[in-house]
């Protein structure tokens, strides 16, 4: 009986065996796929996308025959495919097992066009087992662009709005060369292409999001299109002078703008007005021994890691400055990206052991944050006997100890600003102030007379601090 049983159970081991090894030719079989399209968001023309990728799962219980897995358009198709590491636009007769499953990896290449305007490219992968056919819908949208290869420019250039820059490599202004870049322009740079001005930049924008200047990384899908750091920053050299930036933005940059040098130029050396910076890996603006003035803007979701006074922050100034923000709106609130353990501002005369004379006045303006570890969003460090004016006139600021050497008048401490709506789970940061914030009709009347939307500035009997005015 026990020599029965063994060779019976034995018998069924070997049938279930078979019946996996079997191939299933049934039309009821079935096939999964892990998503049912993929999607590319912008991607430049000549210029490959990153690859992604989905699986085909085979849930039955026994092996199936996948007669082809091709892409609709065929070799013409924009897209291409990879399963089991070879490139191609389809591929048959492929042999998965019971309950397991393949990966197949897309890539678009998008070849240039006369559009001027972003376009759509769709396709699809077929699946085709057992007379039946999945598909699985492939989506791009193509832009083309005009592309620089870095370099220097040395002739006076202006770029326009027709179609949008990937700058590829560092590229650099001469001096006594000026790049102007008119409104509208969007600009993208590579991951290793900063863009370093010795002559002039003249970026002038306009508050309408279609007029506005937009420098970032040439990297926009999903993975990279909201990741600081993804290119370098602009840089306005020792010899730099005569810059203006109005409405420009400059996203996700490793440091987004360093100013060097040029205290006492005359202008000021660079001209700030209704820019935005945000989302920068390690600084927002660093400013070394230069002069700026700085009205109607927005600086935010800035710094991970960093020393004081050297990375971190939203603001550095140091070496030294004479510097004038009105209106502006400096805050960090920490999240994934930004671990926030330096000051939102960071103030300093000081040159290496030497100090340098500093006059800083600000304005209605707002140096907030929240998370990290840092305890004083505004910090200041005096050396030397040399000029050290800070005069803050109407700002809302957040400390646990207040900065030496600092002049305050009807500033605000320690308050909630109380912004329109902050998420940092879902990364969205809207900083326009929102009804009871202490910041509306709390600052000097007599400044500029929009705000960073274009809005009429002030709303109410007296202007608000920060950057936009509540209507």
């Amino acid at each position: 009986m026990r020599i029965i049983t063994i060779i019976l159970l034995f018998a069924a081991t070997a049938w279930l065996s078979c019946k996996k090894e079997s191939i299933i030719t049934s039309p009821d079989a079935s096939v999964l796929a892990s998503a049912d399209s993929v999607h590319f968001d912008t991607v430049f023309t000549s210029v490959g996308s990153v690859t992604q990728s989905f699986t085909i799962i085979n849930n039955n219980q026994q092996k199936l025959n996948i007669s082809s897995i091709s892409l609709a358009g065929g070799s013409t198709s924009a897209f291409s495919i990879n399963v089991n590491g070879a490139v191609g636009h389809s591929f048959s007769n492929l042999q998965l097992d019971a309950n397991d499953s393949l990966y197949v990896f897309v890539k678009v290449t998008i070849n240039p066009s006369a559009s001027q305007l972003p376009f759509l490219l769709r396709d699809s992968v077929e699946v085709k087992y057992n007379g039946k056919t999945k598909k699985i819908q492939l989506s791009a949208y193509g832009q083309n662009a005009r592309f620089i290869n870095g370099g220097n420019i040395k002739t006076n250039t202006t770029w326009n709005n027709t179609l949008p820059y990937v700058v590829l490599n560092p590229l650099t202004v001469d001096s006594g060369i000026t790049l102007t870049i008119l409104q509208g322009t969007k600009v993208y740079f590579n991951a290793n292409a900063p863009l370093i001005v010795n002559g002039s930049l003249r970026a002038i924008g306009n508050y309408y999001d279609s007029t506005r200047i937009v420098f970032r990384g040439s990297r926009l899908d999903d993975a990279y299109k909201d990741l600081p750091g993804t290119w370098p920053g602009l840089v306005l050299n020792t010899n730099s002078r005569n810059n203006d930036l109005r409405y420009t933005s400059l996203l996700n940059a490793y440091q987004a703008l360093i100013v060097l040098g040029g205290i006492n130029n005359t202008p000021v050396k660079l001209i700030m007005n209704g820019c935005i910076i945000s989302n920068a890996y390690d600084i927002g603006l660093y400013a070394y021994n230069t002069s700026i003035s700085a009205t109607n803007c927005l600086i935010s979701q800035v710094g991970n890691e960093g020393n004081p006074g050297e990375g971190g922050s939203n603001v550095i100034i140091t070496a030294g400055g004479n510097c004038a923000f009105n209106h502006c709106t400096f805050a960090t609130y920490a999240n994934y990206y930004q671990n926030h353990k330096q000051p939102v501002m960071y103030v300093s005369n000081a040159a290496g052991t030497a100090s340098v004379g500093l006059n800083l006045t600000m304005d209605n303006s707002i140096i907030y944050g929240q998370g990290g570890i840092t305890e004083d969003e505004l910090v200041t460090q005096k050396t030397g006997t040399s000029l050290f004016s800070v005069i803050m006139r109407n700002v809302l600021y957040k400390v646990k100890n207040d900065p030496g050497n600092v002049t305050f008048s009807k500033c605000i401490k320690n308050a909630d600003p109380l912004f329109d709506s902050i998420n940092t789970s879902l990364h969205t940061y809207n900083f326009r102030l929102r009804e009871g914030s202490p910041c509306i009709d709390a600052g000097i009347s007599g400044g500029p007379t929009t705000d960073l939307d274009g809005k009429p500035r002030p709303a109410g009997p007296r202007p608000d601090m920060g950057c936009y005015e509540k209507q």
